[in-house]
């Protein structure tokens, strides 16, 4: 079955930690990544840009509306989602709490209960 792994944050979260910590957070996140996709458990790793490049996108009467985003005015959005492939919801929550970022915050993990576009 598949998860969605979410981590949150804020552009306050990330511009607090010290510049000389960056390298070894991303050296250990780049390790945690290639451990499962080589399990051939985690489908894709995928940062988001920073919330001021957020557009919120609906049709009004046919036409594309485009305003700023997020959808939400809250603190927190989140900052980077994981796609996961794994046996059990169990097995989905090990590894999310082998994640890095987990030591510092939750991650929030859901299953995928539709798949429509696969194989595309």
């Amino acid at each position: 079955m598949k998860y969605l792994a979410m981590i949150y944050g804020n552009q306050e979260k990330w511009d607090s930690f010290p510049a000389d910590a960056w390298p070894e957070a991303i050296a250990e996140q780049e390790a945690f990544n290639r451990k499962y996709r080589e399990s051939g458990e985690l489908l894709g790793a995928y940062g988001l840009a920073d919330v001021v490049n957020a557009r919120l996108v609906r049709r009004e009467e046919g036409v594309p509306v485009v305003t700023d985003g997020p959808y939400l005015e809250t603190k927190e959005y989140m900052a980077s989602f994981y796609l996961l492939d794994c046996e059990s919801q169990e097995r989905a929550e090990q590894i999310v709490a082998d994640m890095p970022f987990a030591a510092e915050d939750p991650v929030e993990l859901w299953p995928v209960l539709h798949e429509s576009a696969a194989d595309v």
